[in-house]
């Protein structure tokens, strides 16, 4: 076990970082409007009495201290992972109560840990081969004091490829004691560094990049595509 008042702590400033999403998520009307966050509560209100299904969509926003909220253009892709979240749905560093916005230093660690889990999802699902899911490609900045995991000796426990019960312990005591979000190694990309923001104002400016499909061949993902252009890449 990991003693996490003893994991160090680093200064972290990413520009033109990049996440990978599913493309099925739309954006949030409610983040992306211009008003101010500290009016959400009111217009939810209001809105709630003529579009019951309005939490379906925005989540639930009390999960974020209404200090930490964002608002703007882009602001659902920082609001969501953290008002869409669920016991069932735990991450590494994430238990499922709270969420965690997951970021890759560059586009080939994003696209390396994105392709992890959807081949995890296809593989429980026996899906056929064939082009699938459409994602779509984030570029944000991120300035926070991470919680330094990047020895990987010392954080073996917490960077294991398939258990993530010590990573969810830690994570959940660093966010409890006021942490930030922690820095470590892809487990997919070697070389690569990820960060896990326990809020969403730690991240700034995203903005959508390229469209990409990915394709199965039945055991593993194997190409990824970009409708944009009609390139087709190979994945090792």
């Amino acid at each position: 076990m990991i003693d996490e008042t003893a994991i160090p702590t680093t200064e972290v400033a990413w520009t033109a970082a990049r996440r990978i999403i599913r493309s099925l998520y739309p954006p949030i009307d409610l983040f992306e409007d211009i008003a101010d966050p500290a009016d959400w509560p009111l217009l939810l209100s209001a809105e709630q009495k003529t579009n019951p299904r309005l939490m379906e969509t925005i989540g639930n926003l009390d999960l974020i201290p209404p200090a930490r909220r964002v608002g703007g253009d882009g602001a659902s892709y920082l609001m969501a992972p953290f008002t869409h979240v669920s016991a069932d749905r735990p991450t590494r560093f994430g238990t499922g109560a709270f969420g965690v916005l997951y970021i890759g230093d560059s586009f080939e660690t994003a696209l390396a840990e994105t392709i992890h889990h959807h081949e995890r999802f296809m593989q429980r699902t026996h899906e056929p081969a064939g082009w699938t899911s459409q994602f779509r490609e984030l570029v944000l900045d991120a300035s926070l004091t991470a919680h330094d995991l990047t020895d990987a000796a010392a954080c073996a426990e917490a960077l294991d490829p398939a258990d993530y019960r010590e990573a969810r312990r830690i994570g959940a005591a660093l966010r409890a004691a006021g942490s930030d979000g922690v820095l470590y190694p892809s487990v997919r990309r070697p070389g690569g560094l990820c960060l896990g923001l326990f809020y969403p104002d730690l991240a700034s400016s995203p903005v959508q990049g390229r469209h990409l499909d990915y394709h199965w061949n039945g055991a593993r993902v194997d190409y990824y595509r970009e409708p944009g252009t009609g390139a087709v890449f190979a994945v090792r």
